[in-house]
């Protein structure tokens, strides 16, 4: 491939897990190997815009369920991934949620949530095992 920054990547949008190779020229993004237009989109924004979900846990105040599953609601800039677990590592939940609540709202001005991704914390409070 003729491109500038060229770079080899695994798809990873459907099971097929084609060899991507993506590079830039005069004439853009070029993209080869990919068997589907998805794998040539995601070979174009893992050239020029890397993104991720971040699925991790947060501490919690709730001896039964010392740490929450949880996870961004939409991806952030691969740029921002250490940031944004910087700031995950200082966060303490300590109310009884469920799947889909919002543990931190636009994390770094990024306009994503970090959302609960488990209900034990809600389960078990419904169940009295703070008491």
């Amino acid at each position: 491939m003729s491109t500038e920054g060229s770079r080899a990547f695994t798809c990873i949008v459907c099971p097929m897990g084609c060899r991507l190779e993506a590079g830039k020229g005069p004439a853009g993004v070029t993209v080869r190997g990919n068997r589907c237009k998805r794998g040539a989109a995601f070979a174009e924004a893992e050239l020029t815009n890397p993104t991720r979900t971040v699925t991790t846990t947060v501490r919690t105040a709730f001896p039964w369920a010392p740490v929450l599953p949880v996870r961004t609601d939409a991806e952030i800039p691969k740029g921002k991934v250490k940031e944004f677990m910087a700031f995950i590592r200082g966060l303490v939940v300590r109310e009884p949620v469920g799947i889909g609540a919002v543990v931190a709202e636009n994390v770094l001005g990024l306009g994503r949530n970090l959302i609960a991704t488990s209900n034990i914390l809600a389960e078990e409070a419904a169940d009295g095992a703070g008491e």
